[in-house]
């Protein structure tokens, strides 16, 4: 039997540089309130949400991915032709095949990297870490671009009264390099399928097409259900990170959960017990739930504004539509 040879990647990998991009429009409450019987009061009350970013038409999936892409890619120092691979969690880019990820890569100037796409709903970003990591210890690639990105006003029923004032737009990038001790921790993830209707889209497209139903597919959710399941069950999921990458809450500094909720955000932070010291990620007030999008673009915006710094530890989950989620532990860029 011959014998293949072990592989000669890094010995751990990290996070490089992260970059964001947020649409140029930004939606108030009362743009929301012009479809459904509602109030300001009772969305920022249920949400937290105040305003969101909606992409206009240049705004794509590709273009947004790319001016983070961009950002990411500078402040990483890397240059296009070291990308050896590029990983898009979407769950809103229309064109089922070819993966946009190659569109990305192609437009960026990279060299024949590996690029595919990864439909994980909120924990795509997770997911894709999770990939980009295991690329960089294997020997794979030496550099690895991760970007989250939706055009989720695309799939937002702008009558439903439980889902019209929460998602919006954007596109966040990391660039996953090798390094020297572990700067990613072991990831937590996994599925729950038997409570995927708590999260859906609402028709096939195929019902779509055929004329079945008149109204484009859009995502529905039952918010009681998923917020019950966000609390106590991805509470535990973050604990589960923690532990496995040998940390307590005491060690944190940073705390970044999927932008899904203020109140399941805030909820999250009590149970876990995590000291005031630990600096909280609660970019929904003004960015809304962007799925895939919302780790990274609360990650960038954090360290743009000086919240968190270079070298802190952060706790970052992802949980969402399937239902999925991943949670690992991180040293920020």
């Amino acid at each position: 039997m011959a014998k293949i040879k072990p592989s000669k990647g890094a010995p751990y990998a990290r996070i490089m540089g992260v970059g964001g991009y947020r649409p140029t429009r930004v939606v108030p409450n009362e743009v929301i309130l012009e479809t459904i019987d509602s109030s300001d009061e009772w969305i920022r009350s249920r949400s937290g949400i105040a305003t969101r970013h909606w992409a206009s038409d240049e705004e794509t999936v590709t273009a947004m991915s790319l001016e983070a892409s961009g950002k990411a890619m500078a402040d990483a120092g890397v240059e296009p032709h070291q990308i050896g691979g590029v990983i898009v969690a979407t769950v809103s880019h229309f064109q089922q095949t070819p993966a946009v990820a190659t569109e990305i890569a192609d437009r960026l100037g990279t060299v024949k990297p590996a690029a595919f796409d990864i439909s994980a709903g909120c924990a795509g970003f997770g997911y894709a870490l999770t990939v980009a990591k295991g690329m960089i210890t294997d020997g794979s690639a030496e550099y690895v671009l991760v970007i989250g990105v939706e055009r989720l006003s695309d799939l937002t029923d702008l009558e439903d009264r439980a889902t019209a004032f929460l998602f919006g737009d954007g596109a966040g990038a990391v660039v996953v390099g090798p390094a020297q001790e572990p700067m990613i921790g072991p990831t937590v993830w996994g599925s729950e399928g038997d409570k995927s209707d708590t999260i859906k889209q609402t028709v096939p497209w195929t019902d779509y097409r055929d004329g079945t139903v008149e109204r484009f597919p859009a995502i529905r959710q039952e918010g009681q259900a998923v917020f019950r399941w966000a609390v106590f069950e991805m509470a535990k999921v973050a604990q589960q990170a923690l532990d496995a990458a040998g940390i307590t809450a005491d060690d944190l500094d940073v705390f970044i959960p999927h932008q899904a909720n203020m109140r399941i955000i805030d909820s999250m932070v009590k149970t876990l017990k995590l000291p005031d010291h630990v600096t909280v990620a609660r970019d929904v007030e003004t960015t809304g739930n962007t799925s895939a999008a919302s780790i990274p673009l609360a990650m960038e915006r954090l360290l743009a504004t000086g919240q968190a710094k270079s070298g802190d530890t952060a706790l970052v989950i992802g949980f969402g539509a399937g239902l999925v989620y991943a949670a690992t532990v991180v040293t920020l860029p």
